[in-house]
């Protein structure tokens, strides 16, 4: 079947709610369940599919994948793709499904020839990676097994030195090297959440994290903006809590020092663990506020998760964890079954760049908040009619569409060469339909060329919203 007859019979697959990937299929199911897909019939490539419905090859991939799994599909590489059937009896619940977020789809498949802004974070190593790497190797040898599950002394050190330094005393049996902050996130679920537990987050939040508490099956407790409400999550006595407080993501925005006092001072009252993420944290467009871990330096509920990956380069996968040593010794002995520990010569690398972290710091600082000036520029010009707050610092703006759909609009704009990533993703309440999370990372031209392109996408989009075009083919949106 060619791609063009099974969009048509596809119909609006993406008219719905939910990850595009699932609509579709949803559809594809349908179809094989009702017989209009008999046993045997061939399918398109999954390029072909996706050009034929505008759609991100990813989507396809993994739509294909699912029904693969439930045994609807036969997939065999260098022999296509065809229906297996419907199996016989009740469908079975798929307990292996692959990620359902937008943001991991497009790192794992990057839509060809479209500009990646579904994703944030340096668009490249800065000379000083380099130079810590050079300086790394030649701190090699001596003996060694290599094997550091709860991280290299020598960094485990340098992020305890650095943690006091800013006013948080730390000892290095309270610091686990992870690789990355998502690994950190992890650890810390796979250690404190079990099947069906609360867990509190912010509405919108972190989508890696709600990627991370889904695969735990955790039950997410939503709380919209408001300090007052993220008490009242925590009088639930949830699992784990999971807090942003500094440059947000993805609105970039920072709550006051008594605004995370009173979070920190309620976690405490109930005994729940507070995981605050301060990946961002430093990416302040001001002066960088004080640590929250310093509120309660000593307290076991405070656990705090770093990163060098939106510091630095992403590349540079080094993360870790700050908490009291009996906690840092159960996720040790869990890293230690995953992968043994974080491999060293990223970790000597990392005690070099932690030798003159500020100055980095500082310099990717001034660079987001002049690239953020920009992309509000660019947004003002070419599309007045967006509601958007600035960022307090990070690297995204959170950016509320005047009407529409944005999962719609974001497919919209994968026709104009732009991957953008729509809230509904980042927002497990079922709010931020409205929403689109765009990162100022990229260099100004970059960006300015990236709005033109979303605008001629929303101008269209819009103007069939408003009944004022001829409505796009089913396939579209």
């Amino acid at each position: 079947m060619n791609p063009i007859e099974l969009a048509a019979r596809l119909g609006r697959w993406s008219a719905g709610r939910g990850p595009l990937y699932l609509l579709l299929a949803g559809r594809l199911r349908a179809l094989i369940d009702d017989g209009e897909l008999p046993p045997g019939t061939a399918l398109p490539t999954d390029r072909a599919l996706a050009a034929g419905l505008a759609a991100g090859r990813t989507t396809v991939v993994a739509a294909y994948d699912l029904l693969r799994q439930e045994g609807r599909l036969v997939r065999r590489q260098g022999s296509g793709t065809w229906v297996a059937g419907a199996p016989a009896g009740p469908p079975t619940p798929n307990t292996a499904e692959p990620t359902v977020n937008p943001v991991f789809l497009n790192l794992l498949d990057p839509p060809d020839h479209v500009a990646q802004f579904a994703c944030a974070g340096p668009t490249g190593a800065p000379p000083a990676v380099i130079v810590a790497y050079r300086a790394a190797l030649g701190s090699l040898g001596g003996p060694d097994l290599g094997y550091h599950p709860a991280g290299h002394p020598r960094l485990r050190a340098a992020l305890a030195e650095r943690y006091s330094a800013l006013g948080v005393p730390t000892t290095a049996s309270q610091i686990l090297v992870t690789t990355g902050g998502q690994q950190g996130l992890a650890l810390l679920a796979r250690a404190l959440v079990a099947p069906g537990a609360e867990v509190l987050v912010q509405a919108p939040t972190y989508p890696g994290a709600l990627e991370i508490f889904r695969e735990s099956a955790a039950a997410l407790l939503p709380i919209k903006t408001g300090i007052s409400a993220y008490g009242d999550g925590l009088a639930h006595r949830p699992a784990l809590a999971y807090l942003i407080a500094l440059c947000h993501n993805p609105t970039g925005q920072s709550m006051t020092p008594a605004e995370r006092q009173e979070i920190v001072a309620a976690a405490l009252r109930r005994q729940v663990p507070l995981v605050v993420d301060d990946v961002l944290a430093d990416l302040s467009f001001t002066a960088p506020a004080a640590p929250t871990a310093a509120l309660a330096p000593d307290a076991d509920e405070l656990i705090t998760v770093g990163s060098l990956s939106k510091l630095v380069w992403g590349g540079l996968r080094i993360g870790w964890v700050r908490a009291q040593p009996a906690l840092i010794g159960r996720l040790a002995r869990l890293k230690a079954v995953i992968d043994l520990g974080s491999g060293v010569l990223d970790q000597l690398a990392a005690v070099e760049l932690l030798g003159d972290l500020d100055t980095l710091v500082g310099e990717r600082a001034r660079l987001l908040a002049a690239r953020h000036d920009h992309l509000c520029a660019e947004l003002r010009e070419q599309l007045p009619e967006w509601e958007f707050e600035r960022a307090d610092g990070g690297q995204t703006l959170w950016v509320r569409l005047p009407h529409g759909d944005a999962a719609s609009y974001a497919q919209v704009a994968l026709r104009h060469g732009v991957a953008v990533l729509a809230g509904g993703s980042l927002d497990p309440s079922g709010g931020s339909a409205d929403r689109l999370r765009i990162p100022f990372v990229a260099e100004p031209g970059v960006l300015t060329s990236v709005v033109r392109s979303m605008a001629e996408a929303w101008h269209g989009f819009a103007g069939r919203a408003a009944g004022s075009l001829p409505p796009l083919p089913a396939i579209a949106v």
